[in-house]
This record gives C-alpha cells, sequence and structure tokens, in this order.
C-alpha cells in the first residue's frame, strides 16, 4: 500500500510539474514580436543590450519615461497618442525586463537602474529633459534627479515608489484596505518561492498581477497579458527577476524627507485612489515633502493610470507641462 502511495504521490508531482513549470522563451523570438519601426538597441558601457524607443516630435522637448517593476516600456505607449504631436517621447526597458532583459553585470538595484537611464540620454545626446516614471520607475526617477538635479527640468510620478522609510507604511496601509495586490510581490518574499521561481510558468501570476494593478480589471486583454507575460518568460528574465528582488530592502536606506525635499524642480503626482500596491496616501506624501508638486487622485483607477485612463491622465500631464513657467522647461521650449 505504501508503494502505492509513493507511486501516486510521485505521479502528482510529475503532473504539478507540468503545469507549473515552463522553460524559457527563445529571445529572438520574443523580440520579433514586441519590436516595432521605432525599436532600438544600442550597447552601453557595460556590454548591456538595451531596448528604447525614440518617438513623438524630434523637434519637441524631450520626456523620458521609466516603467515599473515587471512592466515594459510598452506601458507608455496609450500615452504616445496624445502627448508625441508636442514632445519627444523616450522610453526604454530597463535590464531584468522587456526586451533588455538579463545583463552581464547582474546588476538590478537602484544605482544600476539610474545609471542605465543614464547612459541612455547620454548616448542619445539629450542633456535636459522632463523625466517620469511609474512604480519602481517612479523611483528611479526621483533617485535620477537627485544624482543629476540640473538634468531634470520636471518630474512626473505616477503611483510612484517612495523613500524605503515609508515602504513599510505604505505596505500596511495597502493590505489593511485591500488585500488584492500583485501576489507575484507578495511571494516574491518567501524563500520557498524564490527557490522554485527561476523555473515557473508566469501565466497566472501575470494574469493575477495585472487584474489587481486596475480598478476595471476588464480592461486587461488577452494580448495585454501574453505581452507581461511573453516578456517575463524571456531566455534570463525570471532570474534576473529574483536577483532585481533580492536587493529591494536594502536600496538608500538613509534617504530622508529631506533629502526628497531638495527637489524643487515642478512635479506633477499622479496617483489610482484604488492602488492595491501602493497606497493613494504615498501620493500624498510625495506632496508634502516635494517644494514644487501638484497632486492628483483619480477616483476609481488602479495602479496604472497611463494604461486604465491614458486619455484624462495624458490630458492631465499635458496641462500641468503647458502651464510651467518658462524658466522650468528645456531650454526655454515652447509647445506647438
Amino acid at each position: 500500500m505504501k508503494k502505492y502511495f509513493v507511486l501516486a504521490f510521485l505521479a502528482l508531482l510529475f503532473i504539478a510539474g507540468l503545469w507549473l513549470f515552463e522553460s524559457d522563451f527563445d529571445p529572438a523570438e520574443v523580440d520579433a514580436r514586441y519590436t516595432n519601426s521605432a525599436s532600438k538597441f544600442f550597447t552601453d558601457s557595460e556590454g548591456a543590450r538595451i531596448h528604447y524607443r525614440d518617438q513623438g516630435n524630434p523637434a519637441g522637448e524631450p520626456i523620458v519615461l521609466v516603467h515599473g517593476s515587471n512592466a515594459s516600456l510598452h506601458t507608455w505607449e496609450p500615452w504616445l497618442t496624445h502627448i508625441g504631436s508636442r514632445y519627444r517621447v523616450i522610453t526604454l526597458d530597463l535590464p531584468a525586463h522587456g526586451l533588455t532583459g538579463a545583463v552581464p553585470n547582474g546588476k538590478y538595484d537602484s544605482t544600476a537602474q539610474v545609471a542605465t537611464v543614464d547612459r541612455l540620454v547620454r548616448h542619445l545626446k539629450v542633456p535636459e529633459f522632463i523625466l517620469g516614471g511609474n512604480s519602481m520607475g517612479g523611483g528611479v526617477s526621483w533617485r535620477y534627479a537627485l544624482a543629476h538635479p540640473k538634468k531634470v527640468s520636471a518630474m512626473v510620478l505616477v503611483d510612484a515608489s517612495g523613500l524605503p522609510a515609508w515602504r513599510k507604511k505604505s505596505a500596511a496601509e495597502a493590505d489593511g484596505a485591500k488585500n488584492e495586490g500583485p501576489l507575484v510581490f507578495r511571494l516574491l518574499q518567501q524563500a520557498w518561492f524564490r527557490s522554485i521561481a527561476e523555473y515557473l510558468d508566469t501565466r497566472f501570476l501575470t494574469g493575477q498581477g495585472l487584474r489587481a494593478a486596475f480598478h476595471d480589471d476588464s480592461k486587461v486583454t488577452d494580448d495585454m497579458i501574453d505581452l507581461y507575460y511573453n516578456m517575463s518568460m524571456r531566455a534570463g528574465t525570471r532570474k534576473a527577476t529574483l536577483a532585481r528582488f533580492s536587493h529591494l530592502r536594502s536600496q538608500n536606506a538613509t534617504l530622508t524627507d529631506a533629502t526628497l525635499a531638495s527637489l524643487t524642480m515642478p512635479t506633477l503626482v499622479l496617483w489610482g485612489e484604488t492602488d492595491t500596491l501602493i497606497p493613494a496616501s504615498a501620493g500624498e506624501r510625495f506632496a508634502a515633502v516635494l517644494p514644487n508638486a501638484q497632486l492628483i487622485i483619480y477616483p476609481q483607477v488602479g495602479h496604472l493610470p497611463m494604461e486604465e485612463i491614458p486619455v484624462q491622465s495624458a490630458a492631465d500631464l499635458l496641462s500641468f507641462l503647458e502651464n510651467r513657467p518658462l524658466s522650468a522647461r528645456t531650454n526655454g521650449y515652447r509647445p506647438r
């Protein structure tokens, strides 16, 4: 009897393995599916091949947009339709993301991400620009502004990650309000999950995470899930994601509100009121700490306003940018 029980258990494990585990996807196939005529690549000084797009009005004031955790530059495409006629829109896939994926030096912490943004703007010879980011990309944005304040004429923080000191309170508020955030972020904090995550098929977690990131999850399409899923399964990305998450708790722990308050450039803070990952109170704190900030909180919107309500959020961005004083615009740029 014991022998049959063991055999049955092993059979169940085998079946579960067939369902849960999946090998890497061929990078060439993923790249071919998700590049377009605007997609470009350059090899940076660390040997990483960085995927980026330089779109919109080539004569317009440049705006560099940085995606969030487990996302890609595609997250900004809904804004391009609305702002591209006036602004030059530069987006990129950070290391461990999108079609950039794993990088040779294996560095994925915030310092490495900031350095990647700087290498791209230097590659494109863009000395000054508007800088925006969502979620983790928002954290990269304000960290970049701290490191290079003269290069950033204005900031746009969209449901952005805040100071490490804020993180514990934000997590408690998000869990207390509605424990329906992306499951993958909670699982990645568990040692048992990290030990197998490099081999797991990510489709279920991708779908659940996207639906949790939207207030109106009917806007999460199969094509959107396919995009995020295929990017996550691109060869090397799962391992790189694990390396990235291993650094999250120790990054820049000495930063304070006073540090952030040194950023005096005009800043637009956009937030979804029902964000289950980073609560709207974090947006209110950004607005309170940054000396020249404007806050807009969207009712019944989640973590990705640029994807969930692209028309409204892009209109608010344009209004903010066009009402800045000329002294706060790159080279005194006037929108046409």
